[in-house]
């Protein structure tokens, strides 16, 4: 990976968001910026790609130099499918930033089929805004979900990195189900997971401040929750509860809709 984010536009408002939020993380990171807009051509069998989309890209790379000007923006429109180009992008990438919905957005569907599909496939980070989020909101913590899966543990890196450059808390959050025989107290074992998944990494991030919390109920309310006073929520693509055969967690798809801040969902891919 080198020092690149990507961001996926497509014209519409939560992409003007994405590509906010994008230029806020490449500046945090000393990172250059590519805008892509992924176009099907107007006439596919000359490959001619609509003559609106070199506007498009021009548009949302100003924008993200009026958001962050110190940033190295380049901007491109490649030929293909979203998920494909995006995932093609991701290879060389830290960090790809979308739009929740965008133009292709089918009415009614809180979330669009690029950012599920691309969370699932991608090779580096995904992150997803809502235009609802507060793009330039620099208060509250990052809040990292915790549930012991190979995809959570990637998470916990991410979350850390994405603490010391924000200069903010890290709440490391995990849900637990009450047992009935005992539902005024936490188990144990949960209380020991959430403690060895941060476990070392507070030596190599001493300057990170992390607050461990176990809370009783299901993971996708008690993330939501939490999101409210967080500035970015970080999510294993799959949990431990995922049902096989699904591209992405119900947990992770659940805080790319409805959370209250901007959504970071990591995939292991080694």
């Amino acid at each position: 990976m080198g020092d690149l984010v990507v961001v996926g536009v497509d014209g519409s408002a939560v992409s003007l968001a994405a590509v906010a939020a994008a230029a806020g993380a490449a500046a945090r990171r000393g990172a250059a910026l590519r805008v892509v807009h992924a176009d099907v051509p107007v006439k596919p069998r000359l490959m001619v790609p609509d003559p609106m989309s070199r506007t498009l890209v021009h548009e949302a790379a100003t924008h993200a130099l009026d958001v962050a000007p110190g940033v190295a923006v380049t901007a491109a429109v490649v030929t293909g499918d979203a998920v494909y180009v995006l995932e093609a992008e991701s290879r060389a990438a830290d960090l790809i930033v979308v739009g929740s919905r965008g133009r292709g957005g089918v009415m009614g569907l809180l979330l669009g089929s690029t950012p599920v599909s691309l969370a699932a496939h991608s090779h580096c980070p995904v992150m997803t805004v809502r235009e609802e989020h507060p793009t330039s909101a620099d208060a509250g913590p990052v809040v990292l979900g915790v549930d012991g899966s190979p995809d959570s543990d990637e998470a916990v890196d991410v979350a850390f990195a994405e603490a010391a450059r924000r200069r903010a808390e890290l709440v490391a959050v995990h849900a637990w189900q009450a047992d009935k025989g005992s539902p005024g107290a936490a188990p144990g074992a949960a209380e020991q997971m959430l403690a060895r998944a941060i476990a070392g990494r507070t030596d190599t991030r001493p300057d990170v401040r992390v607050r461990r919390d176990l809370v009783g109920g299901t993971a996708r309310e008690v993330l939501i929750e939490a999101s409210k006073a967080a500035q970015l929520l970080i999510v294993g693509a799959r949990g431990r509860g995922a049902v096989a055969g699904l591209l992405l967690g119900s947990v992770s798809q659940a805080a790319m809709t409805h959370a209250h801040c901007p959504v970071v969902t990591v995939r292991r891919t080694r």
